[in-house]
């Protein structure tokens, strides 16, 4: 309360309040000068509060003394309880931790006055998670309690910390929080296989790295700590089995390392070690942390092809040899314990000519055709063996058959010798050097020897010798030689081997005789008789000439007298009108163009019945021509025309017969007749042509010229 002495009761004093909370916090009163706190304080949310007082006078408002100041301090009461800093706490420790092993450190916080008395004195005491944890009073560090806790066991754990104040006295506020810790896992389990043995079965043709079956250690562990690596320590079965590790299951996959045969061993046994690869110190008073198992694994039989004596098989066989000749046998076995009989055959895809065949019982091959080193060195086939029980069991082997040459085959020229020699060779002048080749094998090499053939040897023109490194050479025997006389020679030369049986052939050689000039150079090989004429006579050349001259004349004087023959006249008797004469001139096609002009079509209709040939062409086939009634009137044409085509016929100095300039004759077809006005001059009467009307719009302007002249001249 505040009083001032100034104020005599007679409330002409006022007191007013400011600073911190005034108006709001603290009120005063006005008359009085009491101060009031309007609601509870809270020294956790201001612990001093600084105000000012003052008294005025109420008419003047004038103060009456100085300001006053004052200090209002706010005393603590525990009025909060000790707070966590969080609400759940996460904590882990390994497994088999010694006792006092640190696991977390919890805190919590109380807001009264840590200065005023014990009302922010917090201690921490475990309410959950005993014997197991411990927690310290003071520090709220938590620490495991009881030796070897197994994660194998348990793994969670929940414990409750309560946190009080007032040093853990009577009356004292607390908290609390939980704290979930887990045991984490270390490597203290070994491996331990479930069974002491396993038994698997495989089949003998189960290919390499196939699985046989898979086992498995269990280990109580988990992640890295229960990691496993297998491996086949001892057994009859260590070379022909293996065993992987499956990383994902930690399982152990025995398999296949090498082929098995159940006709050779059907049944393994291995033993099998399970160990961990990360081993923690600590914990190797456990024991060791390995295990073993027994693996007994079964062969099972299968049904197996045939298998050879021989990967493949090489045979030689000499080119002469006879059909139904043995080359070899090859040899198949069923390998199974049934050992069922093999059948043999050839695959005819590899021998598409069947040269060879092969005894389906034994396997022996022998030949079905003539061979022929020359035309085929090596013969490449394919065998089959396959199971007469079970075709379907077969396998295939590669036979490779050389073919030995034998001496078949006669030396020949190594190409085609054509030579000449000059009319004034010398003699015993080069001209030709020949080699020779033989299709057959030489491992010595081949040796030739040449020779004229016997019938030739004496008489001959020419000389040969045999070089003795299969070469000859050809020599003139005699000096000068004459194309006119004999310009080509065919020498006979005998070529023969050294191998056995020797052969030998008889080649030719070609030889011309040219000119040639001083060096020797060829200029020509043609015997020209007419510029060189030394072989004929003066008197025959001059009869030949003479009978050359003749011809020519013959022929100018036959070729004047057709120029200047006389043609007949086209028209003959003067009552002729040339108008009435329509002529018909074809080119002519050639010898291809024949047909199209039938002798028959130049002819009138009485005269196709004579069907008479040209001489100098014969038509191929003939056109039979429309019979047309006979016409009697026009005679004249037609018997011109007929007596110049018999003229024409006649004559061996007509052109050919598809040069012919022929007349045709048009026949007596028309309905009407003629309508020309130069008939009209030999009637006796005046002509009526009405019956034009009735032949249609085209003959309108006929029958209009015509029937109107009749009017006009009745009129």
């Amino acid at each position: 309360m505040l009083h001032s002495d100034q104020d005599k009761g007679d409330s002409t004093l006022k007191y007013i309040l400011s600073g911190d909370g005034a108006g709001d916090l603290f009120i005063i009163n006005e008359k009085t000068g009491d101060i009031q706190a309007t609601r509870r304080l809270d020294r956790e949310e201001k612990p001093v509060y600084i105000l000012r007082a003052q008294a005025i006078n109420k008419n003047t408002g004038k103060p009456v003394e100085p300001e006053s100041e004052f200090i209002i301090k706010i005393h603590d009461i525990n009025d909060n309880e000790p707070l966590f800093t969080k609400d759940t706490y996460n904590a882990s420790v390994p497994e088999m931790s010694d006792v006092g092993t640190f696991v977390v450190q919890v805190t919590a916080t109380d807001a009264d006055d840590p200065t005023y008395g014990n009302s922010a004195r917090v201690v921490y005491s475990i309410l959950q998670g005993q014997p197991y944890f411990s927690v310290e009073s003071e520090s709220g560090i938590i620490k495991t309690a009881l030796l070897n806790m197994d994660r194998e066991n348990r793994e969670q754990y929940q414990v409750v910390i309560q946190a009080k104040d007032m040093g853990g006295q009577m009356g004292g506020l607390s908290g609390t929080t939980t704290v979930n810790i887990t045991l984490t896992d270390v490597n203290d389990n070994p491996p331990r296989f479930p069974q002491s043995a396993y038994q698997f079965k495989i089949h003998e043709s189960a290919p390499l790295d196939s699985p046989v079956g898979r086992i498995k250690a269990t280990d109580a562990d988990v992640g890295q700590n229960a990691e496993m690596e297998y491996s086949i320590i001892e057994g009859d079965g260590l070379e022909m089995f293996g065993v992987v590790t499956d990383k994902a299951t930690q399982e152990g996959i025995v398999t296949v390392k090498k082929a098995l045969d159940f006709e050779k061993k059907r049944q393994f046994t291995v033993k099998v070690e399970a160990s961990n690869p990360h081993v923690d110190p600590r914990f190797l008073y456990l024991g060791p942390f390995k295990d073993i198992t027994t693996v007994r694994i079964v062969v099972e039989d299968v049904d197996e092809p045939p298998v050879f004596s021989r990967p493949a098989y090489i045979f030689e066989v000499k080119e002469n040899v006879q059909i139904n000749t043995v080359i070899g046998t090859v040899t198949a076995r069923d390998p199974d314990v049934a050992k069922n009989p093999i059948k043999y055959s050839v695959d005819r895809h590899t021998d598409m000519d069947r040269i060879f065949n092969i005894d389906s019982g034994n396997g022996s091959i022998f030949t079905s055709k003539l061979l022929d080193r020359e035309t085929l060195l090596w013969h490449n086939i394919t065998v089959v063996a396959s199971e007469i029980n079970n075709p379907k069991e077969s396998s295939r082997i590669p036979v490779f058959i050389k073919v030995l040459d034998v001496n078949d085959n006669a030396p020949e020229f190594a190409m085609f010798y054509e030579t000449f020699v000059c009319e004034n060779a010398k003699a015993e002048q080069l001209i030709q050097t020949l080699s020779a080749v033989d299709k057959d094998d030489s491992f010595g090499g081949h040796k030739f020897s040449f020779s004229l053939a016997p019938e030739v040897a004496s008489s001959s023109n020419f000389t040969l010798q045999d070089n003795r490194d299969n070469t000859a050479a050809i020599y003139t025997r005699r000096t000068r030689y004459n194309r006119h006389e004999m310009n080509i020679y065919l020498l006979p030369v005998v070529i023969s081997d050294n191998d056995y049986p020797i052969q030998s052939s008889t080649e030719t050689v070609t030889i011309r005789v040219c000119a040639c000039d001083q060096r020797g150079k060829m200029l020509s090989c043609n015997a020209e008789a007419l510029i060189h004429p030394t072989g004929l006579s003066t008197g025959a050349l001059i009869a030949i000439l003479l009978c050359i001259i003749i011809l020519l004349v013959t022929v100018v004087l036959f070729a004047a007298l057709r120029r200047q023959r006389k043609k007949e006249p086209l028209i003959i008797s003067k009552e002729d009108i040339r108008d009435n004469i329509v002529s018909y001139n074809d080119e002519g096609g050639g010898e291809e163009d024949t047909q199209a002009f039938d002798i028959g079509t130049l002819r009138n209709p009485e005269a196709i019945e004579d069907n008479k040939l040209r001489r100098d062409i014969v038509p191929e086939a003939l056109f039979v021509p429309r019979r047309t009634p006979v016409a009697r009137d026009n005679t004249d044409v037609r018997d011109f025309i007929s007596q110049r085509l018999k003229e024409n016929d006649s004559d061996p100095t007509a052109p050919p017969y598809d040069s012919l300039a022929t007349y045709a004759y048009e026949g007596n077809g028309s309905v009407a007749e003629s309508l020309s006005s130069l008939e009209s001059v030999t009637t006796d009467g005046d002509q009526d042509y009405d019956y034009l009307s009735d032949w249609g719009p085209r003959f309108k302007k006929l029958a209009d010229m015509y029937g109107g002249a009749d009017s006009d001249k009745d009129s």
